[in-house]
């Protein structure tokens, strides 16, 4: 099949390049000329687990294809992805400006029969919004179908090529016979594709974020309450998770979730509801708890140093919002690096991936170091943020030597208590007791 990808960001990237793993003759386009070119050389923009491998292989075959040409991208495809930022506009919506404009060009460009397929995360209603502006300027016949996207940033080739699910959001016969056979490919061991309605197929994806974020933070809140009453969540957790109802995942308690995902859709989904007059009291809490999750570790590193902040250097493991990705957005080590340097204090960072995203950030506000262990030389803590594979089982005896004082902030709980006690620590975590050696 021909298929066109209007956005190379995370989702269109993906997208595209797993649809053309399957055989199918894909064109990515975008309107950052310098991207496009180095996508063209094989070059991946973005960091993601195996997606080099596909996108190098497909390239090679003449499947995969890139342009800066939105029209030969309207052309080339018989089913075309949006697949644009919506970003977080000021009140916490999620802003269209980008896929409505780009509609309103598929208007006066299509010459015949196309499939649009919002690939985007888009508020309840959005289908409707596109198909209105699409059909002002269309002189031929089309459909709008709601494709939401669950990919997991680390584990993302993974969910397109094996999804647990597949959603469709579609009113039309044709489209839905066409994204069908798109799909086959990637169902073939029996997992569902859910044919429903567009309104119901975009507030699906907003409703499931929603839903895991406030699961997280409820964890947090536990953990919190933890502290206080001198229980351990890890504990608690393996009590609650071995509910079949409730489930093991998305119950480890941290320093709040971040990313490109959960922060905007929880807001955005707030935010339809005051619109139309429903107040998600649930959903305010989320927000309101998150805020305050990402900078939990500040008064413990404020209470241990005395409230003398200035002139301390600290380390900082993990500035992704989570491994295996090279996203910084919403992530918890920028809240906590931001107020740190607010009191004063020197930063030295290390993560595998995300230290060029953070230069950008940060500049030469911030030191950022060669490795894991350059990282922790001569500071007076170490702050973890990022639960990386690369951190789990470091060298205690080294990491003592090198840091002026053995003192841990763990806002990813990935030491053992004892071990922690036994290697001579002091170890502030996350719902646990506090190790003071």
């Amino acid at each position: 099949m021909k298929v066109s990808v209007i956005g190379t960001g995370y989702v269109g990237l993906v997208t595209g390049t797993c649809l053309a793993e399957t055989g199918n003759d894909v064109l990515c386009v975008d309107i950052d000329e310098s991207k496009v070119k180095k996508m063209q050389k094989g070059m991946v923009p973005i960091y993601e687990p195996h997606l080099d491998v596909l996108f190098e292989r497909n390239i090679k075959a003449g499947r995969l294809n890139f342009s800066t040409s939105l029209k030969e991208g309207l052309i080339h495809g018989d089913i075309i992805f949006l697949a644009l930022p919506t970003p977080e506009d000021g009140d916490g919506s999620a802003d269209l400006k980008y896929v409505l404009g780009v509609s309103e060009e598929i208007g006066k460009i299509i010459k015949d029969y196309k499939v649009i397929v919002d690939k985007s995360t888009v508020p309840v209603g959005t289908s409707d919004k596109v198909r209105e502006v699409i059909y002002k300027n269309a002189k031929v016949a089309f459909d709008v179908v709601s494709n939401p996207e669950f990919l997991r940033e680390g584990f993302a080739v993974d969910d397109f090529l094996k999804p647990e699910r597949i959603v469709i959001g579609s009113s039309s016969v044709r489209a839905t016979e066409l994204m069908m056979k798109l799909y086959k490919p990637f169902v073939r061991s029996g997992n569902p594709i859910i044919v429903m309605d567009e309104k119901s197929a975009e507030l699906t994806k907003y409703a499931a974020n929603s839903f895991l974020a406030t699961k997280i933070t409820f964890m947090n809140e536990i953990a919190n309450f933890c502290e206080i009453v001198g229980a351990d969540v890890d504990k608690v957790r393996a009590g609650m998770g071995s509910d079949s109802r409730i489930g093991k995942r998305f119950l480890f308690p941290g320093i709040g979730y971040g990313g490109s995902c959960f922060p905007k859709d929880v807001k955005a989904l707030h935010k339809s509801g005051k619109d139309l007059d429903y107040n998600f009291k649930i959903l305010n809490a989320v927000i309101k708890v998150n805020d305050i999750q990402k900078k939990i570790l500040i008064p413990k590193i404020e209470a241990y140093f005395k409230n003398q902040i200035k002139g301390k250097t600290f380390a900082v493991w993990g500035l992704a919002f989570k491994p295996e990705t090279d996203d910084i957005r919403e992530a918890p080590a920028l809240f906590i690096i931001e107020d740190l340097l607010s009191k004063g204090a020197i930063i030295k960072v290390f993560d595998p991936e995300a230290m060029p995203n953070v230069k950008k950030h940060f500049g030469d506000k911030i030191q950022y170091a060669l490795n894991k262990d350059d990282a922790t030389q001569d500071v007076d803590a170490l702050i973890i943020c990022t639960e990386w594979s690369m951190f789990r089982t470091p060298d205690f005896d080294k990491l003592k030597s090198n840091l002026k004082q053995p003192v841990i902030f763990d806002g990813r709980n990935l030491y053992d208590l004892e071990e922690m006690q036994k290697e001579g620590f002091y170890y502030s975590s996350i719902g646990r007791i506090t190790i003071n050696s």
